[in-house]
C-alpha cells in the first residue's frame, strides 16, 4: 500500500446515518491528508465546494438531497471525481442509476472499510497525476492547495480566482459556460461586464494567454 500516496488524498464522506460516518471517518482518516463529513447532499455539495476533496465517498438514500442529486451537481463542477457509494440491497435501481451516472465504484452495506482504503489505493496514482498541472508560460497549478505557481514561485490569487481556475482546470480540454461560472463563483446575479473585468484582472496576474475565450459560450484553460 502506498501510504505516502494516500497522505495526500482529501476524501469526503455524505452519509446521513451518523454512526456510520463516525465509524467509518475513525477506520480511514489516519490513511489520508483529510476526512470531512457531511449529513446529506445538499450539506455535500457544500463541503465539496469548500474542501475540494479528491474522492467522494456518498450514501444513495438521504434527506434533502440524495446521493444522486449531489452526484450529478458534482459530475458538472468535476466530470473526473471518483465516487464510491454505499449501497443497501434495497437500493438497486438506485445503485443501477448511480452507475449511470458514471460513479467509479460501489460497496453494498455491510461492507469492510478495508476495501475501501483497498480501493483507493489501486486509484491513487491516476488521482496523483491531476496534483499538479503544467500550464502556459511557467505557471503549474497545484489542484490539492489550488496555488497556482509561476517559475516556482506563487502568485497572490484571491479565492475566487483560485475557485476559477480549479473549475477551469476540472474541465480540461472543455468550454465551460459562463453561466455555470457566474453560478459557482458568485452568489449574486452577475453581468457578463463583471465577468470579463474579473477575468482580464486574473490574465493580468497570470499571462494573458492562460484563459481563452469563444464568443457567446464560454471560457478555458491553455495548457503548457
Amino acid at each position: 500500500m502506498n501510504t505516502k500516496l494516500l497522505k495526500t488524498l482529501k476524501i469526503l464522506i455524505v452519509e446521513d446515518e451518523v454512526r456510520l460516518a463516525s465509524l467509518l471517518k475513525e477506520a480511514i482518516s489516519d490513511y489520508f491528508y483529510s476526512t470531512v463529513i457531511a449529513k446529506d447532499g445538499e450539506e455535500g455539495l457544500k463541503k465539496f465546494k469548500q474542501n475540494k476533496p479528491d474522492i467522494v465517498i456518498t450514501d444513495i438514500l438521504m434527506p434533502k438531497c440524495d446521493g444522486l442529486e449531489m452526484t450529478k451537481e458534482i459530475k458538472k463542477l468535476d466530470e473526473h471525481i471518483p465516487i464510491i457509494v454505499l449501497s443497501a440491497h434495497s437500493d438497486k435501481e438506485k445503485l443501477l442509476k448511480a452507475i449511470d451516472l458514471g460513479i467509479n465504484k460501489y460497496f453494498i452495506k455491510p461492507f469492510d472499510p478495508d476495501e475501501v482504503i483497498e480501493h483507493i489505493n489501486k486509484i491513487a496514482p491516476n488521482l496523483n497525476k491531476r496534483k499538479e498541472i503544467k500550464l502556459k508560460d511557467g505557471l503549474v497549478f497545484d489542484n490539492n492547495s489550488t496555488s497556482l505557481y509561476k517559475n516556482g514561485v506563487l502568485v497572490s490569487l484571491t479565492k475566487r480566482e483560485r475557485e476559477f481556475l480549479f473549475l477551469l482546470l476540472k474541465h480540461q480540454n472543455e468550454i465551460v459556460d459562463s453561466e455555470l461560472i457566474k453560478t459557482t463563483l458568485w452568489k449574486d446575479e452577475v453581468n457578463d461586464e463583471r465577468l470579463r473585468t474579473f477575468i482580464k484582472r486574473l490574465r493580468v496576474k497570470t499571462s494573458k494567454d492562460l484563459i481563452e475565450n469563444t464568443s457567446g459560450r464560454g471560457y478555458f484553460i491553455s495548457r503548457g
